[in-house]
């Protein structure tokens, strides 16, 4: 949503004056709030009417932009009194108009309604929908058996669907809705509805039961969503008991278990009769009879509703026993994955297989379960670009290329292609290579991990960085802006912003929650090599071809100064932990370091042609380089020999070699990576805990997942 409303914003500001009303979830919240201050800030022009329940995060938020006028409702009780009254006014003419209400009937509803609303226009709204249809001589006495309050009027109305003949179905219903990861179509719905009621239901009829569940949920779009929030909170809250006799772990493992049951029943290989293995996702047309409309719920979230219930005997029992489980993995798997590809929600497929894991993982007695899931996990994670691409190839190129000993390859073996007749020689076993990300349309020349590991960044030659979640291998979104290579891309340390230099000469600052470019930073003459925000976030350093350092204020993007001494092309920079000094390496074969406040060279170190440079951790007097670990407090402005100053070069952990052709453990080498896997520069590697992931020139991102346990031995 927030990248199409970016969209319409755009051509807004061309067009001229015009506006555009929408609403958004609690998912797309932070993303809407972000979207308003940014480009309040930026085109003053437009106006923003927000209104929104009193949180404080949303306040927070907002205070931070440009120009902003609150209005606080709970003190502007006269304004909301009066809005409330004009509400009722209008709502009570058209009720009058339509139901031909005498000037009595209209006076006692009016009043009734003034004097009870207590400034709520919802609960009008919902008592207005109540007397539409009625006859104008029962509406004096019906309009004054709604109580005052929403909590109130909310009793009223569920204690009426008590009293109907299918107040079964309707707590069904409301049960199903209240518990729903979103709004739930009515095909969907009415899946669920005939499993519980063991035979079918009419459109017709759900619609209807839907409609004597007005006061809460309403049907917009073949959708079946709350009438607001307070609906929902008054079901799940002060009535659950009514709602969900048996508590809510027990409501999810039903659905859990019933969303397994449509999957079991519905999904089939080519269930949209491709035919063709090759045919392209884009080129699928929906058949009129759609079999995956009433599934897709069941495909996206039943792993969800089995996380939910997990406190509960049933679900300790589904793993115990290891079923429908292990059955669903043996025998569905790959016609589930046919129809994520087609729904387009691999990465919802992949991030599921992930919770199952975790889960089973939680029970000791599940061991062969455990490694079927793992498996499982492994086949989409490795195989997403060929399925994602076309569905039907879960059913062929997998099945060939997998590990012989995948347990997945094993069960699926039946559905092999049998034009195959001479299969390649094959790994037994998966490789430590967790995904590879495909996207980027010419070489990636840099990556970097956020500082929380939930995303990773990469630069490349096609002019673009690509945002990804590493979790399920999916491009969360791309970056253009630049007119030439992407050399060096840097989170800022909170996460919030995203830099990224270039051949074009500049550096620009990204918010990689909305994709949109901040600031573009101009200034040098030749390409940029070299980023790295200070620990703080308050300054960006860049190197560049020119022989420069530049210091930048990203808040604002202007230049801070510019460090000159360099005889040559800067490639490397770094901060030191306190942020008190600033390190560059040059093709000139010297290490400089900086006094980043005044703008001083504080010493130049003769170290040769430096390929790594960081600071320690824990010591900001303590650099390492590839030539050695340096003691920044024993050198003197220039230092013609390191000798003296030098130890070994310092590593820990997982790292890579020098000539990068081997990944190391505290600076020994451990895996020997072929050419075709090693990153051309340093910076097309990057390391997170204990998930590394490289470019190759093949275009791709490489994953490798390695044990957080030492592996060498020795040491």
């Amino acid at each position: 949503m927030v990248s199409g409303l970016c969209h319409w914003l755009k051509g807004s500001l061309e067009r001229g004056p015009c506006g555009l009303s929408t609403k958004v979830g609690l998912c797309g919240l932070d993303l809407l709030l972000k979207l308003i201050v940014q480009k309040a800030a930026a085109h003053p022009q437009i106006k923003w009417v927000v209104s929104s329940r009193n949180h404080a995060n949303i306040i927070k938020r907002l205070n931070s932009a440009t120009q902003i006028a609150p209005i606080p409702l709970e003190l502007n009780e006269a304004s909301v009194s009066l809005a409330v009254k004009l509400f009722i006014n209008q709502r009570v003419n058209d009720i009058a108009g339509a139901e031909e209400y005498d000037p009595e009937t209209y006076e006692i509803v009016r009043d009734y309604l003034l004097l009870n609303s207590q400034g709520t226009f919802l609960w009008v709204a919902l008592v207005c929908k109540e007397l539409e249809g009625t006859e104008w001589w029962h509406a004096k006495e019906i309009v004054r058996t709604f109580p005052p309050g929403l909590s109130a009027l909310y009793r009223r109305m569920l204690d009426q669907i008590h009293e109907t003949r299918d107040a079964n179905i309707c707590k069904q219903i409301l049960s199903i809705v209240s518990l729903a990861y979103r709004p739930i179509t009515l095909s969907e719905l009415g899946t669920f509805i005939e499993r519980r009621i063991n035979h079918s239901i009419n459109p017709i009829m759900l619609r209807q039961m839907i409609s004597f569940c007005g006061s809460f949920i309403t049907l917009r779009d073949q959708a079946v969503s709350f009438v607001h929030q307070s609906a929902k909170d008054f079901l799940t809250k002060e009535a659950c008991t009514e709602i969900l006799p048996k508590g809510v772990d027990s409501e999810h493992y039903t659905i859990f278990s019933q969303c397994l049951n449509v999957l079991s029943q519905i999904l089939r290989r080519d269930i949209f009769d491709l035919k063709l293995p090759g045919l392209s996702t884009k080129d699928i047309s929906v058949p009129s009879a759609n079999s995956l409309a009433s599934a897709e719920y069941a495909c996206i979230h039943w792993v969800d509703h089995l996380y939910a219930c997990k406190d509960s005997a049933p679900y300790r029992l589904i793993l115990k026993n290891k079923e429908p489980l292990g059955t669903f993995l043996q025998r569905k798997y790959l016609h589930w994955l046919e129809a994520l590809s087609i729904l387009g929600s691999l990465s919802d497929g992949i991030r599921a297989m992930k919770r199952l894991q975790s889960l089973i993982m939680e029970e000791s007695e599940s061991d062969g379960l455990l490694e079927r899931a793992k498996d499982a996990t492994r086949f989409i994670q490795y195989h997403r670009t060929g399925i994602e691409s076309s569905p039907l190839q879960v059913y062929y190129s997998p099945l060939v290329f997998s590990p012989s000993k995948s347990l997945t390859r094993i069960a699926f073996q039946e559905d092999r292609p049998d034009w195959v007749l001479n299969h390649p020689i094959v790994e037994e076993n998966w490789s430590a290579c967790l995904q590879t990300l495909e996207g980027h349309s010419k070489w990636v020349s840099s990556i970097a991990w956020s500082p929380d590991g939930s995303r990773l960044a990469s630069g490349s030659d096609d002019n673009t960085v690509r945002i990804w979640d590493p979790a399920t291998g999916q491009s969360v979104s791309t970056l253009e802006g630049h007119s030439r290579w992407v050399s060096s891309i840097a989170w800022s340390p909170d996460g919030s912003r995203l830099a990224s230099g270039s051949f074009d000469n500049t550096v620009r600052i990204w918010d990689p929650a909305t994709g949109q470019s901040m600031f573009t930073l101009e200034g040098h003459s030749r390409s940029v090599k070299s980023i790295a925000w200070s620990p703080d976030g308050s300054r960006l350093a860049s190197g560049s071809d020119d022989n420069t350092v530049r210091i930048w204020d990203p808040a604002i993007g202007h230049r801070v100064s510019t460090l000159e001494g360099h005889s040559d092309w800067v490639h490397l920079i770094a901060w030191s932990p306190d942020g008190s000094r600033l390190a560059s390496g040059s093709d000139d074969k010297t290490v400089r370091i900086w006094d980043p406040a005044t703008g001083q060279s504080v010493s130049t170190l003769f170290t040769g042609l430096t390929r790594f440079l960081e600071f320690d951790n824990a010591d900001s007097n303590c650099l390492h380089t590839n030539a050695g670990t340096i003691s920044i407090s024993l050198i003197d402005a220039v230092t013609p020999a390191l000798d003296t100053f030098t130890q070994p070069p310092k590593h820990y952990g997982y790292g890579l070699s020098d000539d990068r052709s081997w990944i190391t453990y505290c600076g020994m080498n451990l895996l020997w990576l072929p050419s075709e896997y090693r990153p051309l520069r340093v910076s097309h590697f990057a390391i997170h805990a204990t998930t590394m992931a490289f470019a190759c020139s093949s275009n791709r991102v490489i994953f490798l997942a390695l044990s957080k346990q030492c592996p060498i031995p020795s040491l």
